[in-house]
């Protein structure tokens, strides 16, 4: 069949291009009913010819959701998200659930915007980035009565489920491992805290465990925008230039991190012996580095996947209210050649 007009297809067009009547074209397109084979291969062959697409919310209306997943992440920047996104869609990829992205910059007003907009399609589920977000999104998830999956962060009470690791334990943790190996005056660099709530959690148990031990941070230095290795660069040398009895930094993420290693290298000074260095997210596009920066991974993979499974399952019961289901992971440091052991 063609026509010249560009008039949305429809059924019947399926209907005469197959030779079966509408019914049966709607059954085959909505995998339902008792269809044989060689009519589902007719309908599908003509479908495909045709060029036609199912109004998915034309059929919702029955069934008030539609087979699209909401997923919101502050940034497609950072490699950290599309990572997450790529696990995410690869456990998907064998169910008829299709994710879509929502990008929120780490605004709460941006994340309202998004949620609002993606919750009028009425989606089968959420997964969305933090625990943190304004009584107007979290009203919008409470009230949607689909599966929400919170995922990166497990420090705090989620809407529904939640898939992370703590951020306020890694902070301890990597204080605890740079004190063992004897540094004393550490230097802190990171993203603006009040947008970056990981970041923020992670300072917080950072410097609450230097604190256990009587250290407090010597200097600290925070910055707005994406993680760059420009930015890394600069800001070591700024923070050094201020503060040159510093013996260790402790970057919020290992891009800045890689910035920082690169600068100090080339002023020919010691790393670890006369200062050692720290990131964030073991991200494997750095491991080209001279050398290999000390980090801790944040299970942005594993954390994608579980998420992706949880709303699978979620899915698949009769009711699909609140859980409480949270799942920490648990990452852990790579010391890499910037950490020195001895």
């Amino acid at each position: 069949m063609t026509s010249d007009t560009n008039r949305p297809l429809t059924l019947r067009d399926v209907s005469e291009a197959s030779g079966v009547s509408e019914m049966t074209v709607s059954r085959v397109l909505r995998n339902r009913g008792d269809v044989s084979a060689a009519t589902r291969e007719k309908v599908l062959a003509a479908a495909k010819q045709l060029g036609y697409v199912p109004n998915k919310i034309a059929g919702a209306l029955a069934s008030q959701r539609v087979n699209l997943v909401a997923v919101i992440i502050p940034s497609l920047s950072n490699m950290v998200f599309p990572e997450v996104m790529s696990a995410i869609s690869a456990v998907l990829e064998d169910t008829e659930l299709q994710p879509v992205v929502g990008v929120t910059d780490y605004m709460p007003e941006k994340e309202e915007r998004v949620l609002f907009e993606m919750l009028s399609w009425r989606p089968s589920g959420v997964i969305i980035a933090g625990v943190e977000h304004s009584d107007a999104s979290r009203a919008m998830l409470k009230a949607s009565g689909i599966p929400v999956i919170e995922i990166m962060d497990t420090d705090g009470k989620p809407v529904d489920c939640a898939v992370g690791i703590s951020h306020r334990r890694a902070g301890r943790q990597m204080a605890q491992a740079i004190l063992k190996q004897g540094y004393e005056n550490i230097g802190f660099m990171g993203t603006k805290m009040p947008l970056d709530h990981r970041a923020r959690k992670r300072f917080e148990g950072f410097t609450e465990a230097l604190a256990k031990e009587g250290v407090e941070i010597m200097d600290q230095e925070f910055y707005s925008g994406g993680s760059a290795l420009a930015k890394g660069r600069e800001m070591t040398q700024t923070m050094l230039e201020r503060s040159p009895d510093l013996d260790f930094l402790y970057y919020s993420n290992d891009m800045i991190g890689a910035g920082g290693l690169l600068w100090l290298l080339e002023q020919g000074i010691d790393v670890p012996g006369q200062i050692g260095l720290a990131g964030f997210n073991g991200v494997e596009l750095l491991q080209g580095l001279p050398r290999k920066l000390a980090t801790m991974d944040s299970c942005r993979r594993e954390i994608g996947e579980k998420a992706a499974q949880i709303l699978i399952e979620r899915l698949g019961q009769e009711d699909a209210g609140n859980s409480g289901q949270i799942v920490e992971l648990s990452p852990k440091i790579s010391f890499g050649d910037t950490l020195k052991r001895y």
